[in-house]
């Protein structure tokens, strides 16, 4: 079976998010999912002696390096987009918690209410979310919305 495109995955992806209400949910919710999970693994704590090289030395920033190796797979210009992405998550985090805003608490609140914005938009859509089918849409979610700002932009992914 040969690997699916780009546009084969936002074309299936697509299928159960046609639903305006679910599209507009989808828009604030998977980046906000996407942010807090990245908050929940940077929240994960790590040896004084790996943190005093960067504080950006966390499972957090770890994680994101596979995650954007899945999208290298697919596409550069995603690539680069989800990176921008990544590394503004990455900068905000380190300014909440120099500021003493303690990381795992905030990324739990958003990440429970991230979920509950998408499953009342999969409610109206009346489709169950995409990643029940497969594991891989759960990274393919903020990749879609990437393609989309793409779109409006006229930037080729």
């Amino acid at each position: 079976m040969a690997a699916r495109s780009i546009s084969q995955w936002f074309a299936d992806y697509g299928e159960s998010h046609r639903n305006p209400v679910n599209k507009r949910l989808h828009f604030v919710c998977v980046p906000a999912i996407f942010f807090s999970i990245v908050g929940l693994l940077w929240a994960i704590p790590m040896p004084d002696a790996l943190l005093d090289l960067s504080p950006f030395f966390n499972i957090g920033t770890l994680s994101l390096l596979i995650v954007i190796g899945f999208y290298a797979r697919l596409s550069l210009s995603i690539t680069v987009g989800m990176l921008a992405f990544a590394i503004a998550c990455l900068l905000v985090l380190w300014g909440l918690e120099s500021a003493g805003v303690i990381i795992w608490l905030l990324s739990l609140i958003v990440f429970v209410v991230g979920w509950i914005g998408q499953f009342i938009g999969h409610h109206i859509e009346g489709k169950k979310p995409s990643f029940f089918e497969d594991l891989q849409f759960l990274m393919i979610g903020p990749a879609w919305i990437m393609g989309f700002l793409y779109r409006r932009w006229g930037i080729a992914y």
